[in-house]
């Protein structure tokens, strides 16, 4: 595969998506929003019938935020987020199912019948079956969080971008939702992104990200058919670029 780099265009073979677990809850902030569900699916299922390879990685946040509790250990915590993410991408992965996409779910631990334990050679396979993988349960250690496993697994797939669909329609520079005036970025890099701790991924993602010259496009998930419309070049979020 060519190496990942400036300049806009991006060539969409294999990419990875990741759905925070938020965005997928809707208005109600916890659990599933099905219909939403139900939007990103068979917008997903177009890019599969398009021949592109689409691997997914989802938060757990629609379930557990641990680490606001002062009565919890942090490594029990992110187990039960890990956790979290698995019950995700069995309801999810389901939902792909019926709208007519073959699915499979991987981990980096077994959970026995749930789930495939991850394994590049697998995945491999499973793409080339026109399969979407979800890689679920985080990268099975606590202390990194689901952005480190969506950087983690785009680097070890090889993907040629993340595609990262959250509940805001970009980059800024401060918080929108606190400021009205805050900016939002068209185009911005990774190093800038770090120096000015914007926390589209949190700082380990980021210098994942940088070292390993993954570029990234972030977008609003509510917006409409916003999956497609990225991929397919009519995009108006912010590339995050290397």
């Amino acid at each position: 595969m060519p190496p990942h780099g400036g300049g806009l265009e991006i060539k969409m073979k294999r990419v990875l998506l990741k759905l925070s677990g938020e965005a997928l809850a809707g208005d109600k902030k916890t659990g599933f929003d099905e219909p939403t569900v139900v939007k990103v699916a068979s917008q997903v299922k177009q890019l599969v019938d398009d021949g592109i390879q689409v691997g997914i990685v989802i938060g757990g946040g629609n379930f557990w935020r641990g680490r606001s509790s002062e009565n919890i250990d942090r490594t029990k915590a992110d187990q039960i987020g890990m956790l979290a993410t698995v019950m995700n991408c069995i309801y999810v992965s389901e939902i792909f199912r019926s709208v007519g996409m073959m699915t499979q779910i991987l981990t980096p631990f077994a959970c026995g019948a749930f789930t495939k334990l991850f394994a590049k050679d697998r995945v491999n396979k499973y793409f080339e079956k026109g399969i979407v993988s979800f890689f679920a349960g985080g990268t099975g250690h606590p202390y990194f969080s689901t952005d480190t496993a969506t950087v983690l697994r785009a680097i070890e797939i090889e993907a040629d971008v993340i595609l990262l669909a959250k509940s805001i329609d970009g980059v800024y520079d401060s918080d929108p939702k606190e400021n009205p005036d805050a900016k939002k970025y068209d185009e911005i890099s990774i190093q800038e992104v770090i120096h000015k701790k914007l926390g589209v991924v949190d700082m380990a993602a980021s210098i994942l990200c940088m070292e390993n010259k993954m570029p990234m496009l972030v977008f609003g998930l509510n917006e409409e058919n916003s999956i497609v419309n990225t991929v397919k070049g009519n995009f108006n979020g912010t590339k995050v670029t290397v």
